[in-house]
């Protein structure tokens, strides 16, 4: 006899995870978590040209691990600058991608993630987050087109993809342009900003 009452609804229930920052020894695991979810032509997206050969921003590399410590989901945010308001750079962070293992889909773990990394980018005083991805998923957590219509990803996209969450309220005011990377450069074969 189970000490809870009601311990059948343990069994279907999602199982448990952990949030926590993304360590080197996650890296391995990360790729192959992306690659799983994302397929071959994931390495082939405007955003990928944001990140490639960049840094993610400090802090903001996080990894959601499973009750058997594996690596069940992952999202990372990246310095950029939103255009350009009266000729400066508008600073933001670009999300992605979000990943959840394929065989843990609809857990929670996606919705946690995002959850986190817009608390966390917040409490470290960034302004605005962009990404390209799904209204209809990124609109439950405050994401819209309607600070972006003025802005151009490196590459194609769909307009009313290009998403973003004002973190501080104007944060994107008047940015037009050309979204580009401004996060710090890898070096010497570096994967993976320090954790803390």
């Amino acid at each position: 006899m189970s000490a809870f009452q009601h311990a059948g609804c343990f069994e279907v229930a999602a199982p448990f995870f952990a949030i926590r920052p993304e360590l080197p020894g996650d890296v391995a695991a990360r790729e192959a978590l992306l690659d799983a979810a994302m397929g071959p032509g994931r390495t082939r997206k405007s955003s990928e040209a944001l990140r490639r050969g960049r840094l993610p921003a400090h802090g903001l590399s996080l990894a959601a691990i499973a009750a058997d410590s594996a690596l069940v989901g992952t999202v990372r945010l990246w310095e950029i600058a939103a255009g350009t308001r009266g000729g400066a750079p508008v600073p933001a962070l670009l999300l992605g991608p979000l990943a959840v293992d394929p065989g843990q889909h609809g857990a929670g773990i996606g919705g946690a993630l995002m959850r986190h990394a817009i608390a966390e980018a917040a409490r470290l005083g960034h302004g605005a987050i962009l990404l390209v991805g799904d209204p209809e998923y990124y609109g439950r957590f405050g994401f819209s087109a309607a600070a972006t219509g003025a802005l151009a990803m490196p590459g194609p996209f769909e307009q009313r993809r290009l998403l973003a969450l004002e973190l501080q309220v104007g944060a994107l005011a008047g940015a037009t342009g050309r979204i580009t990377a401004t996060g710090r450069l890898q070096g010497n074969g570096a994967l993976l900003e320090a954790a803390a």
